[in-house]
């Protein structure tokens, strides 16, 4: 037996935010120019949002107005003062960028990963955590009195590789003075663990230990508790920390950044050797080098869970896919306005997204 832990994140903690900031504004530049060159992040702190990085698009973007309906949208009620340092993309970096073809704008190493121990091709315990946020995320909204910073973290069972107990879960979640701990712990309880918890009733759950702010009231949420910025939950954004992370965040960046589409193209290529029965869980690394086109390495780890040789492995993702940067961004419809919707509740996992397709 093992025991393997995941949390995540909802909107109002400060880090993911920032996330769901920088993505809107990516989101709005793409609206425009498809081929915005956009690494816009931001750091919050208090009443003060800080928005900077580089720019280099035709796009007309009202930073304070994106930055305030998500702001609104969380709860905030006070008045937010936003800095602003923003600049072109640098000259060197475009120039080794547009070339006759498009080629990746920076190195690095990035991976993508699947599993068959859940119809979403993701481990448990990242699965589960994301659902009691989004459950508490529509409870908070139609019920006053609580926040949208929250926290999720979940404890799986596993025997071998195979998932078979809930052991813990534990939610931290801000709220009013008015709302006593004891009526928050029992209404998360009602409303948002067991809930959540029916959906999963193939693990035994019988002997699930809960934690519900273990720590104690939360009144004091958000930027005015704690600051944040962007790309600081890269293991909530993937796998819960049973796939490996490259160490480049997702938000903020658009698709010529190999952090990101890499990153995607990878979990595309994972999940689709799983779903195709050629094993059981399946890790894809691949990096690139700026200024190159396509990736200078690839490589595929099933954890000797392979159910055909690994030259099969080899040659399936050989015919089928092209871990070029333009291939990419096409297969994947990279250059349209869909990252706001990733930047919370995981980036992977969630069949809305080009890259959880399943080809035939």
């Amino acid at each position: 037996m093992k025991l393997i832990t995941s949390e995540s994140v909802n909107i109002g903690h400060p880090d993911k935010t920032c996330d769901v900031i920088a993505d809107a504004i990516l989101d709005e530049a793409l609206r425009q120019d498809a081929n915005a060159q956009m690494a816009v992040e931001c750091a919050i702190k208090n009443n003060k949002l800080f928005i900077y990085g580089e720019a280099t698009t035709t796009a007309s973007i009202d930073y304070d107005r994106v930055a305030r309906d998500i702001l609104r949208d969380i709860g905030y009620t006070c008045d937010f003062t936003i800095v602003k340092e923003i600049s072109q993309q640098s000259v060197d970096i475009s120039s080794a960028v547009h070339k006759d073809k498009l080629s990746a704008g920076d190195q690095g190493i990035m991976y993508g990963y699947a599993t068959d121990e859940t119809p979403e091709y993701m481990p448990t315990p990242i699965i589960i955590a994301h659902d009691l946020m989004r459950e508490y995320e529509k409870f908070r909204k139609t019920n006053s009195g609580y926040h949208a910073d929250a926290k999720s973290q979940v404890t799986v069972v596993y025997d071998e590789d195979t998932p078979v107990a809930i052991d813990t879960v534990v939610i931290s979640a801000s709220h009013d003075e008015s709302v006593s701990i004891e009526k928050l712990r029992k209404t998360i309880m009602d409303k948002v663990i067991n809930k959540v918890l029916h959906k999963y009733n193939y693990l035994d759950s019988s002997c699930t230990r809960c934690l519900v702010n273990p720590g104690g009231k939360f009144t004091i949420w958000g930027s005015f508790g704690d600051s944040g910025c962007v790309g600081r939950k890269i293991v909530v954004d993937t796998y819960g920390g049973v796939g490996r992370v490259g160490g480049g965040c997702f938000s903020s960046k658009n698709a010529t950044k190999v952090d990101r589409s890499g990153a995607y193209y990878a979990r595309f290529v994972a999940k689709n050797i799983v779903a195709h029965k050629l094993a059981h869980k399946c890790e894809i690394q691949v990096s690139y080098a700026i200024g190159v086109e396509n990736a200078v390495s690839v490589y595929i780890d099933t954890f000797g869970t392979n159910m055909v040789d690994m030259s099969v492995i080899y040659k399936y993702v050989d015919d089928n896919f092209n871990f070029s940067l333009s291939n990419m961004i096409t297969t994947l419809h990279l250059n349209e306005p869909i990252f706001k919707q990733t930047a919370c509740y995981g980036h992977f996992g969630r069949n809305e997204f080009s890259w959880e397709k399943i080809i035939k």
